[in-house]
């Protein structure tokens, strides 16, 4: 069992390890996002290994909690970024969902004609 724990936690500190370089170097904020998501997986996973070799069931509430706060922060980062590339190039404003920027831009093109 020994063994198993350190090839196991070696292997999930490897990831962090590079979860944690693409974190910093980035370039964009959708790198950093889905670095900071996989780094919160691999604490979860090693939660999960945990409990699982220690036989210890009073991790799985935190490892629930870790798990829900990745989804959420995933979520969250996805509609902000959402909502930023739905913005209209012309005036600023917020045009909502997809179906609204095509319409305004038809409307937009016929006002041009």
């Amino acid at each position: 069992m020994t063994i198993v724990y350190w090839l196991t936690y070696g292997m999930l500190g490897g990831g962090a390890l590079l979860a944690l370089v693409r974190l910093g170097l980035g370039p964009s904020l959708l790198d950093r996002v889905v670095a900071t998501d996989t780094l919160l997986v691999i604490i979860a996973a090693g939660l999960a290994v945990h409990a699982g070799l220690a036989r210890d069931p009073t991790l799985v509430p935190v490892l629930v909690v870790v798990s829900l706060l990745a989804f959420v922060g995933s979520v969250l980062v996805a509609r902000y970024i959402g909502g930023m590339l739905l913005r209209s190039a012309d005036d600023g404003q917020d045009v909502g969902l997809p179906e609204a920027a095509e319409e305004r831009a038809a409307r937009a093109s016929e006002g041009e004609r």
